[in-house]
């Protein structure tokens, strides 16, 4: 019997970039601590030693200085990775990822691409304070022009990266800090995940929920206590932001007749609020409820453990929320 071997999270994304700069030499790696200190994550450990200071990038904290230089860089025919230490701290790039970027290929009549990845860590890490803690995907699906990923475990992280790096869009690549060190089954074998397409991780009959990144593993856990009382619930791991895989989530609903949507950020104008208006949409006649959205709550991340934990998401508001638009209290 064959025993598939399981790896970190950091881990599989390090094979990602690993093998991708192995396959093109287009690809380099710049960031914060990335090169000397292996990573402030240890994302990026032994990338130094293989592939030598021209391609692994330490650089000093200017986040808008490293950004640009990357994408000037990925116009002229380079395909950068672009490390942020924490998505919080893009903010201070917002103008040339969110400016110049997505922005560039259809400003120049095609002339120049952008295809750069962006990833870091994105959302409460623990502990770390309103200010270290921004789910940034909200606010930057906005623009159109880029793509979106939000990987869930091991292996989604290892095969949507690869796929982001060869993309020829700019690519927006949210990880949790507090998945890295989950392990999970990862292939040796090269693999890649097409974006835009949802993954149903449980089939259920009674209702469905929607989520992407850490949030996928408290819907899960509730989906298993639901079950306990007789609710069977199907759980849809969107994977992607943009392109958003509407159609698995719409066929979804449409045999369970209702809907949850799980976002680990705010509330107002966020990813659920457009997953809910175009579910809505879609299936008004084939829904029983409307659409229930479990978010962070819409407040400042708090800094102490317990506030913090009480304000995300979690199995106990995914419960509650099933058992509403299921009648079942």
């Amino acid at each position: 019997m064959t025993v598939q071997r399981e790896i970190d999270f950091r881990d599989a994304l390090r094979e990602a970039m690993s093998e991708e700069m192995r396959r093109d030499k287009r690809v380099f790696l710049m960031g914060e601590e990335v090169a000397e200190y292996n990573g402030a994550y240890k994302v990026s450990r032994g990338m130094l030693e293989e592939f030598g200071p021209q391609r692994v990038i330490d650089t000093p904290i200017s986040e808008s200085g490293f950004a640009g230089l990357c994408i000037g860089a990925a116009m002229t025919g380079l395909r950068p990775v672009v490390e942020f230490m924490s998505w919080s701290f893009s903010l201070v790039a917002a103008d040339p990822i969110l400016n110049n970027a997505p922005k560039m290929l259809y400003m120049s009549g095609g002339q120049f691409g952008c295809p750069i990845v962006f990833r870091g860590n994105d959302g409460a890490g623990g502990q770390l304070g309103s200010t270290h803690s921004w789910c940034v995907e909200a606010l930057y699906a906005n623009v159109p022009g880029l793509k979106m990923a939000i990987p869930s475990d091991p292996y989604d992280a290892k095969g949507l990266l690869k796929t982001a790096i060869r993309d020829d869009n700019p690519v927006f690549f949210l990880e949790s800090e507090r998945l890295l060190s989950v392990k999970g089954p990862v292939p040796e074998a090269e693999y890649t995940i097409p974006f835009g397409q949802a993954l149903v991780r449980r089939r259920g009959t009674d209702a469905t929920i929607v989520s992407f990144g850490r949030p996928v593993h408290f819907c899960l856990e509730a989906a298993e206590e639901l079950a306990k009382e007789g609710i069977d619930c199907e759980v849809i791991d969107g994977r992607t932001i943009r392109p958003l895989d509407i159609d698995t989530i719409v066929e979804s609903v449409r045999r369970t007749s209702r809907c949850v949507v799980v976002d680990q950020s705010w509330p107002f104008a966020s990813i659920g609020s457009e997953i809910a208006a175009q579910v809505h949409q879609r299936c008004f006649d084939d829904l029983d409820n409307h659409v229930h959205r479990v978010h962070t709550d819409d407040v400042p991340t708090p800094y102490a453990w317990e506030l913090e934990q009480a304000y995300l998401p979690n199995a106990r508001k995914i419960c509650e929320a099933v058992r509403s638009v299921t009648y079942r209290q």
